[in-house]
């Protein structure tokens, strides 16, 4: 049986339970992305976008699905607290892929922000999510996201008003928790109206030592002279199987910045598509990854300039050791008329051993005259001069590579905006250089 199979006849026997535990806006996409993920299937590695990963691999074990939304037995509080010391936060839980409704900040935001379970908003606001749902993540292009549409049933759902700001970032906690073997497929709808200010902290945890497969879908419209921080952070452990996909939209002069980092993981891979629809719009789009052991992390992106005047900007620095992998794939396009684009998109790795590989692949595709774009990208290992240089100074070998390394990846965290984030994700690094990373303070999965 090919892996396309298992969840053609999923979705043919479960299409029932499936729509009777979600929200009718979210089952009226169901069938069209089925028909979508029956005429796609899982993408080669001939496909130009999934050349570095084997995505019919990944889902072909059989994971057991939450689809009858059974309460799993957690206490997130007790579970995890994922403190960042400094950082004032509303802090909100998904526990797989349900919304966790049993442990709600005190205080919730006002100013017409509504931060809900997806299928609750759903029910509640109809008009409002089907409005955005679906709209930016294609599924008819996608088979990951067609799949993730078919087979998604609940999520998170924020939707800040126009002129309206978050007093405080929102930080959503993943936690995968199971006995079994399990697959979740997690939703996540954003809309930022005109004038509109966000931040978001997502972090992903595993709670169990089980083998989980996860599908994500994020999209996230930010309105004219919008702004949205969106930083994603990844810790879970080697058993894990994260397939992640964001799509942002952006309307005229807007702004973005967009951080992803994977720290501890198995295999991992992230796509991220941003679209400028609006003139005189920006966006910084940053991911540091670091990897050993035989971990995967393979990061496409696609910026898209449908119109000018808009600014891009990308760094992703990797991090490789023992037998890990990564790659990067970056295309920018720039469309016909998209006149004064300004881009520039750079790849920075180090393969601290032999047996590391990494695969990088900038591109530029360019259709107007007036722009300025650059790309480039560097594999490379530590600066023998420089370790030779800091043993004359009595630091040993293994720190001054900790050293050299740490300073190398700073440089994508400093592009964040949050200083609490920064300075933990500071303190994080240098833990997971060191081997011993502690991921959070209070949380009983790291002892």
């Amino acid at each position: 049986m090919n892996s396309e199979q298992q969840y053609i006849d999923l979705y043919n026997d479960q299409r029932e339970a499936i729509n009777s535990h979600s929200s009718d806006v979210m089952n009226a996409l169901r069938d069209e992305a089925f028909e979508s993920f029956k005429k796609l299937g899982f993408p080669s590695k001939k496909v130009e976008r999934y050349k570095y990963t084997d995505m019919a691999k990944l889902f072909a074990p059989d994971y057991g699905l939450n689809l009858n939304r059974l309460e799993i037995p957690v206490d997130p509080y007790e579970a995890f607290r994922c403190d960042v010391p400094n950082l004032s936060t509303s802090l909100y839980f998904v526990v797989n892929d349900q919304f966790y409704t049993k442990a709600l900040p005190k205080v919730q935001p006002g100013n017409g922000i509504i931060v809900d379970s997806l299928a609750h908003a759903a029910k509640e606001q109809p008009e409002l999510v089907s409005k955005y749902y679906g709209k930016i993540a294609k599924a008819k292009e996608d088979a990951v996201t067609a799949l993730n549409t078919m087979l998604a049933q609940d999520g998170l759902f924020v939707y800040v008003p126009k002129n309206a700001k978050t007093d405080r970032c929102i930080q959503v906690i993943n936690i995968l928790r199971s006995d079994v073997d399990l697959m979740v497929n997690r939703r996540v709808l954003i809309v930022l109206d005109e004038g509109a200010q966000a931040k978001f902290l997502f972090c992903d945890h595993a709670a169990d030592d089980r083998n989980f497969l996860g599908t994500q879908v994020i999209e996230a419209y930010v309105g004219d002279n919008a702004s949205l921080e969106l930083n994603c952070l990844e810790e879970t452990h080697y058993k894990n199987v994260r397939v992640s996909n964001v799509y942002i939209e952006q309307q005229r002069d807007s702004r973005v910045n967009h951080n992803v980092i994977t720290l501890h993981n198995g295999i991992t891979r992230n796509q991220l598509d941003l679209v400028f629809k609006g003139e005189g719009s920006e966006c910084s789009c940053n991911g540091c990854v670091i990897a050993d052991k035989e971990q995967h992390v393979d990061n496409n992106t696609l910026i898209d300039h449908q119109v000018g005047h808009c600014t891009s900007n990308e760094l992703y620095k990797y991090v490789l050791n023992d037998k890990s992998v990564g790659a990067f794939a970056g295309k920018v396009l720039v469309r016909h008329g998209a006149q004064k684009t300004k881009s520039q998109e750079t790849n920075q790795n180090l393969c601290a051993t032999k047996q590391a590989r990494m695969f990088t692949q900038p591109m530029l595709e360019i259709y107007a005259d007036d722009v300025q774009c650059n790309h480039g990208s560097t594999v490379g290992q530590l600066n023998d001069a420089a370790l030779f240089y800091m043993q004359q100074r009595g630091v040993s070998l293994e720190e001054a590579k900790l050293l050299l390394e740490f300073a190398f990846i700073n440089e994508v965290i400093d592009k964040m905006e949050l200083e609490p984030l920064k300075d933990r994700l500071h303190h994080l690094v240098e833990m997971r250089f060191r081997g011993r990373l502690n991921k959070c303070e209070g949380c009983s999965l790291c002892k």
